[in-house]
């Protein structure tokens, strides 16, 4: 186990590839998921609009819009539809808007510091896409000549990649949207379910065009070198939900970790959550999955730790505490926002210190509950950052053994307190404390 301590503190000077370059505006970053159908009682753009000063105020540095375009009728689920069964790549969704709707949305977000990524969706097209008609080709088809869909996603019709015209005919749709708006990257659906080939050929093409941000919803460190900056982090996110369940304990996360470490490229970002849209609908997260204060601490480590493009799901701030409809009509019904003071700490806290720039050296610290408390520190320059987590339903009397600056003052950001001593602390069960070393 000590072996293990040892060997976690210095995963920071890993180097499995050279580092990855991304786009400076998402430095010290993180990404808000909207659901613009469910986000208010109109599910309109004009409607979202109106939330965009609040969400700045929050510490929302980029807006991830799920998917803007036309909803596919044939073999719709639902009374509306899923949003990936995509009928138009070059059309807005007119349940939620215009074109115009969605610019003067992406100029106000710029104008408040913000920056816009949207859904793309790559993989399959809705069942009733033009294409279909006009060049069936483009199709993954059966012996009959009909074209498929993969497992139940009977709206969707399976793209076929090994056509080059209809590759190409992809990524001038995806142009069609930078040329149109200023949009500052993609979100890609079902990223590991294209040929890698095309990644390589698309991301490199459109990057000539603007400097974007490319997030792939894929586990894959294959994909970081086709020019995706950030990957989902599945395999962390479903650790977590079993140590939130008490089926597993923080040396099961230690060792994911480690293996994220050891086969991602330096400088690959990791998107980190507690919840998503896919997550909340399907599996009840994250009212459920990581129920009450148990919530709290795995939020901190998705905000803090080493690799993190921490996401926030529309409603966590509220927060909505029920699975969200995916096909028919449910508006999140914001009014309390209890828990924004909490994010807004953590966001501004990664918006403003040095510790979390790209060049900071991130450290697992060694403590006396290895199985039920993590601590890792984040330093840059004189900028020191200390995070302790307890993640069981157990208090935990703490201890650190590791080298911190000595005598001091430390605030922790939640309680504003201050303190010279961190290395003996009482944690309450699922108690978190951030640290940040005051340099006066």
């Amino acid at each position: 186990m000590k072996k293990m301590i040892l060997a976690l503190a210095l995963l920071a000077n890993i180097n499995v590839n050279a580092q990855q370059k991304h786009p400076d505006f998402m430095e010290q970053g993180n990404i808000y998921e909207v659901n613009i159908r469910q986000f208010t009682k109109e599910g309109t753009l004009n409607a979202f609009a109106k939330h965009l000063p609040r969400l700045q105020k929050m510490g929302v540095k980029t807006l991830w819009f799920m998917p803007l375009q036309p909803i596919s009728k044939e073999g719709r689920k639902g009374t509306l539809g899923s949003y990936y069964a995509v009928a138009s790549y070059t059309e807005v969704n007119p349940e939620f808007g215009t074109l115009n709707d969605f610019n003067h949305i992406v100029t106000a977000a710029h104008n408040l510091g913000m920056k816009v990524i949207i859904d793309w969706v790559p993989n399959h097209s809705g069942a009733d896409h033009p294409w279909l008609k006009t060049h069936l080709d483009f199709y993954e088809r059966d012996s009959t000549g009909k074209a498929i869909y993969t497992a139940d996603w009977s709206d969707t019709r399976e793209l076929n990649f090994n056509n080059p015209v209809m590759e190409d005919s992809m990524i001038n749709a995806m142009k069609y949207w930078i040329n149109n708006t200023a949009i500052d990257g993609f979100r890609v659906d079902v990223a590991w379910g294209v040929p890698y080939s095309f990644w390589n050929k698309c991301i490199p093409a459109l990057k000539k065009e603007r400097n974007l941000f490319f997030l792939a919803e894929a586990d894959d460190p294959k994909l970081h070198t086709t020019g995706f900056d950030a990957t989902y982090s599945w395999q962390e996110f479903h650790t977590m939900v079993d140590i939130a369940a008490g089926k597993k304990n923080v040396l099961s996360l230690d060792t994911v970790l480690h293996k994220i470490d050891t086969s991602f490229e330096k400088g690959a970002w990791r998107l980190y959550f507690t919840s998503n849209h896919d997550e909340n609908s399907w599996n009840k997260a994250d009212y459920e999955t990581m129920p009450g204060k148990s919530h709290a601490p795995f939020a901190v480590f998705t905000q803090t730790y080493n690799r993190a493009m921490p996401l926030v799901y529309s409603g966590q701030e509220e927060p909505v505490l029920r699975a969200v409809a995916f096909f028919e009509k449910d508006s999140m019904g914001f009014s309390k926002y209890e828990r924004a003071p909490f994010y807004k700490t953590l966001l501004n806290l990664r918006t403003s210190n040095a510790a979390f720039k790209e060049n900071a050296v991130f450290e697992r610290l060694k403590v006396n509950l290895p199985n039920q408390v993590m601590a890792y520190s984040r330093k840059n320059g004189d900028a020191y950052v200390v995070v302790v987590l307890n993640l069981t339903d157990k208090a935990a009397n703490v201890k650190i053994d590791a080298s911190l600056p000595n005598g001091k003052n430390y605030t922790e950001i939640f309680s504003g307190k201050n303190t010279k001593n961190i290395r003996t602390l009482n944690l309450p069960a699922w108690g978190y404390n951030v640290f940040v070393y005051d340099q006066k």
